[in-house]
């Protein structure tokens, strides 16, 4: 065994998931030994707990625990899994644009950004093998999208490019719009949500509660959250077609907005109940009718700065298939609607 080492992270790591980066390292270190680290607290980064996707930065400091000499036995270390030819064509399906330093796909509701117990590698994460593309290396994603949220997602083909577009997100200098269906039609037609977020708790349970602003400073794990939202269409007092612009990026944070104003999500039983009906109060993620059951939630546009040649970039991803349905039923056309209701403000 070795004794305890601190390592520290370079340019060519950054932007790797901390497992991949101390795989890659340590030849003989198993993805069970590093979860196992992580659950211990033996594994720290800059002197802080983390968990094995947590993802590193140039410069930062690794705790690394007595690690057990020689090579692990073949073929323990597998970096790629056998990803199903129909996952590889979904995935490759769903690229929206890509150039030699950026990719951006319209990820599919249902599929997770990255994976978690029993998932394989059915994730965006698992499955960016198939999106090499004759590159060396893998793409790393930028950020998240939830599981059932569809959308613009953008994957950096470099580590540096990865490390840019973080700092980007970080400092809010992209703008993502989501579109979404909600309950009733919030008054005003336009505003700000200022509530913040902190866990629920709960043995598997990654829900988010609001929390009033003036409460934030005194509530244990909650974080300040902003979330821009206007009503560009109405379907009576039933429902509305929104447009939301997460300021912050806390998890969950449009859901538990939306749902915090009395207008919750349609399709979100997590956050919006499992009410069937909704007579125009606000409550209950349900229209019922051809409306479908699924979350209304998608990453419809994003702009940011092309880290390496300066070019303004936007993007815009195609309504998916269960949301087209309801814009149709509903009489609703993506063409009657501003691109960024907000811009003139």
């Amino acid at each position: 065994m070795s004794g305890v080492q601190h390592i520290e992270i370079t340019e060519d790591e950054a932007g790797q998931r901390l497992d991949r980066a101390l795989r890659k390292r340590f030849p003989q270190v198993t993805q069970g030994m590093v979860e196992k680290f992580c659950r211990k607290g033996e594994l720290r980064l800059d002197g802080k707990r983390v968990k094995a996707s947590d993802r590193v930065e140039e410069g930062q400091k690794v705790r690394v625990p007595p690690l057990p000499a020689g090579q692990a036995p073949a073929p323990v270390r597998v970096e790629v899994e056998t990803i199903a030819d129909a996952d590889a064509r979904m995935i490759q399906e769903a690229v929206l644009w890509q150039d030699e330093h950026i990719i951006a796909l319209n990820k599919p509701p249902g599929l997770p950004s990255q994976g978690g117990s029993g998932q394989g590698n059915r994730h965006v994460d698992g499955l960016t093998e198939a999106l090499k593309f004759g590159y060396k290396d893998r793409p790393v994603l930028v950020h998240r999208l939830d599981k059932d949220t569809s959308g613009v997602l953008l994957l950096a083909r470099t580590p540096r490019i990865a490390r840019r577009l973080g700092e980007a997100f970080r400092n809010r200098s992209t703008r993502k719009i989501y579109w979404a269906i909600v309950a009733g039609v919030p008054s005003p037609a336009m505003g700000t949500v200022r509530f913040g977020l902190v866990k629920t708790g709960g043995h598997g349970a990654e829900k988010m509660r609001c929390i009033h602003p003036r409460d934030i400073d005194d509530t244990i794990g909650a974080k300040r959250a902003t979330t821009d939202f206007a009503v560009l269409e109405r379907l009576g007092s039933r429902a509305a077609w929104m447009a939301l612009v997460p300021i912050t990026g806390r998890t969950h944070q449009l859901r538990a907005h939306m749902a915090e104003l009395g207008h919750p999500i349609v399709g979100d039983g997590k956050y919006g109940g499992s009410g069937q009906e909704n007579l125009g109060d606000g409550w209950g993620a349900q229209l019922g009718g051809d409306i479908s059951r699924k979350l209304h939630l998608h990453a419809r546009s994003i702009r940011f700065t092309h880290p390496i040649t300066g070019d303004e970039i936007n993007l815009t991803a195609p309504l998916p298939s269960h949301m087209a349905r309801s814009w149709k039923t509903l009489g609703w056309r993506e063409s009657d609607v501003p691109a960024d209701p907000f811009e003139d403000l």
